[in-house]
């Protein structure tokens, strides 16, 4: 059920806001994100030390410039900051949730190269 309704909420613009249900069911697949009042998440990343931390943010950044979705971030030492918002929509988008997700999955492979 979740998926089928997230399938036909991506047949939307990515750039609608999200509605309160589907917030709720973004949260329950982003789990370690903060969700703030449904109009953006941020997540603290820590990694191993500066050099992971500074792969982590080329990978994102070349795929967030590829889809024209750019994170607000903040990088000290193996440290990342990061908050996701839809400008141009005003709040929480399927832009921020795909972005979210993807920047999961980027700090997976960070940290497993390192771990090699």
């Amino acid at each position: 059920m979740l998926i089928i309704y997230l399938m036909k909420a991506a047949l939307r613009l990515h750039s609608t806001l999200l509605n309160t249900t589907e917030c709720s069911l973004a949260k329950s697949t982003l789990p370690t994100w903060n969700f703030v009042e449904n109009k953006s998440v941020q997540k603290h990343f820590t990694f191993k030390d500066f050099k992971e931390a500074w792969e982590f943010m080329k990978l994102t950044a070349k795929v967030a410039e590829q889809h024209d979705h750019h994170p607000e971030w903040t990088n000290v030492f193996k440290r990342v900051e990061v908050r996701l918002t839809t400008h141009s929509a005003g709040g929480l988008t399927l832009k921020d949730v795909w972005l979210a997700k993807f920047m999961d999955q980027a700090e997976s492979i960070v940290k497993h190269e390192h771990d090699e």
